[in-house]
């Protein structure tokens, strides 16, 4: 039976490795979706660091937005599908709708990130395959300080809790450490 897992944590709290670890336990045929874009140098360092770390046997696709589109114009038969992460491609949604640090377009922002997620939604139900999806939990940090921080951490926290309630299981990372979240199906709409 196929499952949706959400893993939930701060920068560097071990997200990745532990989803790593649990695609490793469970998926034979495994599919890694990598949202993040090598922008500048150390980006794109970060990027091939995570790309040597993977085994060779999993495919990738890097896929910034539009991540229902991509998989729905290639068709991938695997046990396992990770998506790494949440948090990068809600960034790439939302720094493609346009506007600037200060004057964020919110109405498109919000209608793009909709779209991107009632998208991978309906590929995440009409999926085979078992799903990882990995985010950052924004919601415990400091308020960031420009307008287009604030609308950002609230659309992924958002993005976040309609996923979590899709979620057959949530983990939330602290130290490295995975804790199970209890949690209740509900429309958040």
């Amino acid at each position: 039976m196929k499952k949706l897992t959400l893993i939930l944590g701060g920068a560097r709290s071990g997200k990745s490795t532990y989803a790593e670890r649990l695609v490793k336990e469970r998926g034979q045929r495994v599919l890694y979706i990598a949202t993040a874009e090598a922008l500048d140098p150390e980006m794109a360092a970060r990027i091939e660091k995570h790309k040597a770390q993977r085994p060779g046997s999993w495919q990738t696709m890097e896929i910034p937005t539009g991540v229902a589109n991509a998989l729905r114009n290639s068709p991938i038969q695997v046990d396992l599908i990770l998506l790494d992460c949440l948090t990068m491609l809600i960034s790439n949604v939302v720094l493609s709708a346009g506007g600037s640090v200060d004057e964020p377009d919110e109405t498109r922002a919000a209608r793009a990130v909709d779209s991107e997620l009632e998208s991978l939604m309906a590929v995440i139900q009409q999926s085979d395959a078992n799903w990882i999806i990995v985010s950052n939990e924004v919601g415990m940090g400091l308020v960031p300080p420009y307008p287009l921080g604030r609308y950002y951490r609230d659309l992924l926290g958002r993005a976040n809790q309609r996923l979590a309630a899709q979620a057959d299981e949530v983990y939330l990372l602290v130290a490295g450490i995975p804790i199970p979240l209890h949690h209740w199906r509900a429309d958040l709409g």
